[in-house]
């Protein structure tokens, strides 16, 4: 064990910054290979199918490499893996051609393969390609500060492509790491309650608010307290894109850490002086000290 993490403990890391350990479990890699795969960034997905296809001709041309039978090749290597290639492909030059029952066994056997390989791997890329996706930007930090007289924990959501996400809705929960009167700890999840939970469209930016009164799972947690407890704040938000009308969804967590009681954020908003507006985007994660910041979220 090193640095306290147990042995054969796989890492997880989080949104937050902080890593999730996990020791067991059954990864279920096979089972799991769709998933995995739709998961993986574009370059890391063609050059897996890439792959797939060079260890594939690979196979086979060691078998023809084996087998011979091969009419138009010097007897090589390269030349069984370019005719493999040229049979996979369905290419077909017509100078490298079987000759021997084995060789044409081989080919007959590569041609259905192909056909299930190259199938396969168009499926993949479609589903891949066609997969409804959100660039939803979340900021930075979450923060605690006064609206309208009262202590409001807020944060930040946009979209980041021009068009609408329509029927945008939001969903919010913290987390708490708590002692019951056994002395056991235990991991407690709350819903916030917003002050709106959907806009009819999300287009640059949308301020999503919960009131920290009396009735709120954080009344009362300053900044060490919620250190303390631990608090992680999850945002979800799910909606439909107005241009594939497919739902779309985005998931963000905020720790403790990125949690400022006693700040707000800078206005995104400009008046120009002919009264057009600028939406000043660089300012989206931007925070400043609240005009009257306290390191308690407790009073209203």
């Amino acid at each position: 064990m090193a640095d306290g993490i147990p042995e054969g403990a796989r890492p997880t890391p989080q949104p937050g910054g902080y890593t999730y350990w996990v020791v067991g479990g059954d990864r279920a890699l096979l089972r799991d290979a769709y998933h995995t795969f739709l998961r993986l960034p574009w370059p890391a997905s063609l050059t897996l199918i890439a792959l797939a296809l060079i260890v594939v001709n690979l196979v086979f041309a060691t078998l023809f490499y084996t087998v011979g039978g091969v009419d138009g090749v010097s007897g090589s290597y390269w030349d069984a893996f370019v005719f493999s290639v040229q049979t996979l492909g369905t290419i077909g030059y017509g100078v490298m051609v079987p000759k021997s029952a084995a060789a044409n066994t081989l080919m007959i056997v590569e041609s259905i393969t192909s056909v299930i390989v190259i199938a396969l791997a168009t499926g993949l890329v479609f589903s891949k390609f066609a997969r409804p996706t959100a660039r939803v930007a979340f900021s930075q930090n979450a923060v605690i500060a006064k609206r309208n007289g009262k202590p409001t924990l807020m944060m930040r959501v946009g979209n980041r492509r021009s068009n609408v996400i329509v029927e945008a809705r939001v969903h919010m929960t913290a987390g708490f790491t708590r002692e019951s009167d056994e002395g056991e700890r235990h991991y407690e999840l709350l819903d916030l309650k917003l002050v709106r939970h959907r806009i009819p469209g999300l287009r640059r930016g949308w301020v999503v608010m919960h009131v920290v009164d009396e009735t709120s799972p954080l009344h009362g947690l300053g900044s060490d307290d919620l250190a303390r407890s631990e608090v992680e704040v999850e945002v979800s938000l799910t909606g439909f894109d107005d241009v594939t009308m497919q739902t779309i969804h985005a998931l963000h967590t905020y720790t403790d850490r990125q949690i400022k009681v006693g700040y707000r954020f800078e206005d995104t908003l400009r008046a120009m002086p002919n009264g057009d507006l600028v939406v000043d985007l660089t300012r989206f994660d931007a925070v400043v000290p609240d005009e009257t910041p306290r390191d308690s979220v407790a009073s209203a």
